[in-house]
């Protein structure tokens, strides 16, 4: 079997690679990294995101969306990883994801028009501070209300929705001083909990009580954000703390989509780390190319090229476990556990291979801050635990392989 991105998806990426190159390149990416007071989401580079429809790939057409699935999503994604573009594109898609897999019929009508457009920049709370990537490490809770009140405008509901007080800490989210929606993954005590053959990322057996998904303002009465310090100048992050905040549910939420919007958070996760790798490698191959020591390039010396021809072959592997990952999700294939696990693991483990290289194999300047590679570095660093790190994927792998021989 010949498994590769169609022309069209070579030409989605295409499009987002060039567009950054011209129009919002490390000069901006720096201007963004180093303005540690600003909110990190330039508006210029937002507007094109949403007249490009890179936030729509994933809303269905009769919401304005592309129709499409995670395979062309993740080709967008490593084409922001490549430019180590700063804004909430990917919590403004996993929102989109969650009220699209588990919304009512009006909150879809009503949110996904506005998130694929860019209009309503939103993000997701799914975990809590230092906890793990699966429902055993939700931190924040539900009640019930003891009487319904009018729903709170931005949150999708509608009349009849079910509606929660949430209260409860979520740690780290992204954008949170921007975004106008955030999605809130809350335990529900009470609740049986829905699981499946598919539940869980990699991090955790997803097992306890059941987990729902809620709309929260983020300007509601009972909501306190507290900007959190990244060494990652490409996002922005802060605390979310919850107390007794009125909050929508998405009624088809249960742990089973929590688990299944977790893996293709980790999928997207990962095709932006194999953007970032591919790209710290090209650039490296590229100035070693052109560096001369001793009266020749020091790319031609056997040492540096054998682990320049390793990284090359890490990177690949990653970027096809990528592709194949986000392939499992979207035909839902038996295997998509195992295929999400592996593709995690390995773009982690690439770019922090070739993102430290980068800064070595450019010599003194690679470790400066005047030069572009710690930018590739750092995101890549952040990323690599994002969603689950390598040590938690594979002992996923070694779930789903080795434990289940007898």
């Amino acid at each position: 079997m010949f498994f590769a991105l169609t022309d069209e998806q070579r030409a989605l990426g295409d499009t987002v690679r060039d567009f950054l190159a011209d129009r919002f390149g490390l000069t901006a990416v720096r201007a963004v990294f180093e303005d540690a007071a600003g909110d990190g989401h330039p508006p210029e580079l937002w507007k094109a995101v949403g007249e490009q429809g890179w936030l729509a790939v994933c809303v269905p057409e009769s919401f304005d969306g592309l129709g499409l699935g995670i395979l062309d999503a993740q080709v967008v994604a490593r084409a922001l990883g490549a430019g180590v573009a700063p804004g909430p594109w990917l919590p403004t898609v996993l929102a989109a994801e969650a009220v699209r897999l588990a919304g009512s019929d009006g909150q879809r009508a009503e949110l996904l028009p506005r998130l694929a457009s860019g209009e309503l920049v939103a993000t997701v709370a799914l975990r809590g501070p230092g906890r793990g990537y699966d429902a055993a490490g939700v931190a924040v809770t539900a009640s019930v209300p003891a009487e319904e009140s009018a729903p709170s405008a931005g949150t999708g509901a509608e009349a009849g929705a079910e509606a929660g007080l949430l209260t409860g800490t979520a740690s780290p989210v992204e954008y949170l001083a921007v975004a106008g929606l955030v999605v809130v993954a809350a335990t529900e005590p009470g609740r049986v909990a829905a699981t499946s053959a598919t539940s869980g990322t990699g991090t955790g057996a997803g097992v306890g009580s059941a987990v729902g998904l809620y709309l929260v303002d983020p300007g509601a009465p009972g909501v306190t954000v507290t900007p959190l310090t990244s060494y990652d100048g490409t996002t922005r992050l802060a605390t979310l703390a919850l107390d007794g905040v009125r909050a929508r549910r998405l009624p088809g939420s249960s742990t089973v989509v929590l688990d299944d919007l977790l893996r293709r958070g980790a999928v997207l996760t990962a095709a932006d780390l194999a953007g970032i790798a591919r790209e710290a490698l090209t650039r490296t191959v590229r100035y070693d190319q052109e560096r001369i020591q001793f009266g020749r390039a020091v790319g031609s010396f056997q040492a540096l090229k054998h682990q320049l021809a390793d990284l090359h072959v890490a990177v690949t592997m990653a970027e096809h476990a990528v592709m194949y990952a986000a392939y499992a999700i979207d035909a839902e294939l038996p295997d998509l556990l195992l295929a999400v696990a592996v593709a995690k693991a390995k773009a982690s483990q690439a770019a922090r291979d070739a993102t430290s290289t980068m800064i070595q194999f450019h010599g003194g300047i690679g470790y400066t801050w005047e030069h572009d590679a710690h930018f590739f570095y750092k995101r890549a660093r952040r990323l690599y635990g994002a969603f689950g790190d390598p040590t938690a994927h594979l002992e996923r792998v070694a779930a789903l392989t080795v434990d289940t021989v007898v």
